[in-house]
């Protein structure tokens, strides 16, 4: 079931992990759910009677030298719920540590994807010297006896000294030149070409010459780059016609509840899907190659099915993470073998999102039923785990000032919508679980600390969709 109002509810501390390396694996385990409802149907998680399942299905999901995975077992489920903020973000990315396979494919289909390895220059850049400017190549000092044109793809013959000739930007130097006069500082006398640069001409002005940007064999990007126009141009200029990228993750979305429509207004108990329209595009801009949206009815066995025979490297589910009558998203990934990698974080709004890995080396990410708490589930769980299954790097922290004092959650880390100014972050109104409109003014989502942040102190921005 995806709710999609309800007020942020308190959470207790009690029982969180401390922050620091990231949480280990454990089973989903069967017994009476934890937490409470409330923000997008809070209170993911299974907790409760039954004892770890040592060697459950789900350990080919977990990267090498995962905490917890020795020989004395899985951990306890309270090690995987209510997770720091931090904490769960690199529970995330460890995840994702094994990206998909390389593969090597054309400049036009590489678009999306990332770098498998460095892109290195396969000739200098330029790969001779050329003209930087509309004007005559010249050789020697002036004046010039002018003679002839060269476009730019035009091979070039000799300059003698003190000979000039009419040259386009980008057309190649001829060997003898010494300089490009400028068309506007260049004055016509009969048979004779003048200087009137101010300071006069000096030797190589105007000039691009070869190599200035690369020589061959330098290293233009790191592998973990992704290719981008600007890096499809790079690649071209450097005389690459192919590109070693990371397979995309696949991914499918699963959105939950009987509740939702696809079109058309709200209706008495039925509201329109804000999060398939929302996450398709932020999860390809991602890395991920997104196989399809697909509602799912408020059933179990559906549920159950839906998740066990996805096809997506990663599936990620809208609502049902609570501890409601319809809240099926644990039993569903016990039934399917799933083991938890978190099962809550200590964040507002998005509190009960989940994590798990299936037996296949699938992962699913459980997002809340609520707008913004959803997109606090994919910035905290399902984007760092895409990323690294995508091969890409890790990006350095965004920081600025807070304009002013952004308010926080007495316990958790808070996510809060803002813009930037001249004086730094500025929280928006509009910013409860339900909600997208500040959001949708914002230019960022600011990771508020416990206690909050005063104003000029350093705060951490992430990018928004």
């Amino acid at each position: 079931m995806s709710i999609l109002t309800g007020a942020e509810p308190g959470t207790s501390g009690a029982g969180r992990s401390a922050a620091g390396a990231a949480a280990p694996p454990t089973a989903v385990q069967a017994g009476p759910p934890h937490g409470a409802a409330g923000e997008g149907a809070p209170g993911a998680a299974a907790a409760g009677g039954a004892a770890p399942r040592s060697g459950a299905p789900g350990d080919a999901a977990l990267g090498a030298g995962a905490p917890g995975l020795g020989a004395s077992g899985p951990p306890a489920a309270a090690e995987v719920r209510d997770l720091s903020w931090p904490q769960a973000r690199e529970t995330a990315r460890r995840a994702g540590s094994r990206p998909v396979a390389p593969l090597r494919v054309e400049l036009a289909e590489a678009l999306g994807r990332t770098l498998a390895e460095p892109l290195t220059a396969l000739t200098d850049l330029p790969a001779f010297d050329t003209s930087a400017m509309d004007g005559w190549a010249v050789s020697g000092p002036g004046p010039w006896r002018p003679a002839g044109r060269l476009l730019a793809g035009q091979p070039a013959g000799v300059l003698a000294d003190g000979a000039a000739v009419e040259i386009a930007t980008g057309a190649q130097l001829p060997p003898g030149a010494t300089a490009v006069l400028r068309r506007e500082h260049g004055l016509l006398d009969g048979a004779l070409l003048h200087d009137r640069a101010p300071g006069g001409l000096a030797p190589g002005q105007d000039v691009r010459p070869r190599g200035q940007e690369c020589h061959r064999g330098d290293q233009l990007l790191p592998a973990g780059t992704p290719v981008g126009p600007s890096v499809l141009g790079l690649a071209a200029a450097s005389g690459h016609d192919l590109l070693a990228v990371h397979r995309r993750p696949t991914v499918e979305l699963l959105v939950l509840g009987d509740e939702l429509l696809e079109s058309g207004l709200p209706r008495p108990g039925r509201v329109r899907d804000a999060l398939g329209p929302l996450l398709l595009p932020w999860l390809r801009a991602a890395g991920a190659e997104v196989l399809g949206r697909r509602q799912v009815r408020d059933d179990f066995g559906l549920l159950r099915d839906a998740v066990r025979h996805s096809p997506a490297d990663v599936v990620v589910t809208t609502g049902g993470t609570a501890a409601g009558p319809v809240d099926f998203l644990h039993r569903a990934l016990e039934a399917a073998g799933a083991r938890l990698l978190v099962d809550g974080v200590a964040v507002r709004p998005g509190h009960p999102m989940v994590l798990a890995g299936l037996p296949d080396g699938r992962h699913l990410v459980g997002l809340p039923g609520n707008p913004l708490a959803a997109v606090a589930g994919t910035v905290t769980l399902a984007l760092p785990l895409l990323h690294m299954l995508a091969g890409r790097a890790a990006a350095g922290p965004c920081v600025t000032p807070a304009a002013e004092p952004l308010p926080g959650h007495p316990r958790d880390t808070r996510l809060l919508p803002v813009r930037r100014s001249a004086r730094g972050a500025v929280p928006l109104a509009f910013d409860g679980p339900a909600m997208l409109r500040g959001l949708a003014l914002a230019e960022a989502l600011a990771v508020v600390p416990p206690g909050g942040v005063p104003a000029g102190a350093p705060v951490e921005l992430l990018p928004v969709p």
